[in-house]
């Protein structure tokens, strides 16, 4: 499933094409993905001006001027294309431009899901409404972590991947993040000193800085919408490096938590 990262590179590159244009033509080419496509997506955005492009948790956000936000998920394989020049069987949501632009929403497992939000209540919208603070804003600090593993016997791993602790983090950028701080993934989120969590905050955003910049991570169905794979995958220092030595001297372990695999360095990870 396309991470963080992944989901904001995906945002800035429809922002190029996107940001202030009108959309002059609006097809959707099935029923449904995950859920059936709002019955209203089609009246509602041809005619509209795209006024901001965001970004909450692993969702996108294409604001426009008549007070609406479709809200859209990638689930495991969706991708946007930019003036894509064939069309493919599994594009399921076709926007055109005023500019010219086309931009289709393809999605071979169906997994995604999109949805058409009153801009005014995506605070209140049932995915956003107990999410924790973003991982890249000012809410996500030492205290917030710490208030929110206080005597919590669960593991810090675990309860970085719980949304309503920090939105948006996976599973990927978690094992990279707990490795840069030197925080073993099966340590008792109470048992995580401040010392340590001053340590995971800035290297929680370094990782994800530098997967952004990277263009995200490559994964066996993400591509950015200019087609193009990103390609931070090459620097994860323990994600899938099972086996591989650590830069401490130590090896990289694979063990299996809450249905993911993590991997860590047993040496420099305590």
């Amino acid at each position: 499933m396309p991470e963080l990262p992944e989901v904001e590179t995906t945002v800035r590159g429809l922002a190029t094409v996107l940001a202030g244009d009108r959309l002059v033509r609006v097809a959707v080419n099935r029923p449904d993905l995950r859920r059936p496509f709002p019955v209203d997506l089609v009246q509602a955005l041809t005619g509209a001006r795209v006024v901001a492009l965001g970004r909450r948790a692993k969702y996108g956000l294409i604001q426009t001027d008549r007070g609406q936000t479709m809200v859209f998920h990638l689930g495991m394989s969706g991708r946007w294309r930019i003036d894509p020049a064939m069309p493919d069987r599994h594009d399921h949501l076709r926007l055109e431009t005023g500019r010219g632009h086309v931009l289709v929403l393809n999605d071979a497992r169906r997994f995604g899901s999109v949805d058409l939000v009153d801009t005014a209540a995506l605070n209140t919208f049932a995915p956003f409404a107990a999410l924790g603070p973003e991982p890249l804003g000012p809410d996500l600090t030492v205290g917030h972590l710490a208030r929110a593993f206080a005597d919590r016997i669960a593991a810090v791993k675990l309860l970085l991947l719980d949304q309503h602790v920090v939105a948006g983090l996976g599973n990927i950028y978690v094992c990279e993040a707990l490795h840069r701080a030197r925080i073993h993934p099966l340590r008792a989120g109470g048992q995580v000193s401040r010392a340590a969590l001053s340590r995971l905050v800035p290297e929680i955003r370094a990782v994800l800085d530098e997967a952004i910049t990277a263009g995200g991570s490559t994964l066996r169905d993400y591509a950015r919408p200019d087609g193009e794979l990103g390609y931070f995958a090459k620097d994860w220092r323990v994600y899938g490096r099972e086996g591989e030595p650590c830069h401490c001297g130590g090896h990289v372990e694979r063990i299996p938590q809450g249905g993911r695999s993590s991997f860590f360095c047993p040496r420099c990870q305590k």
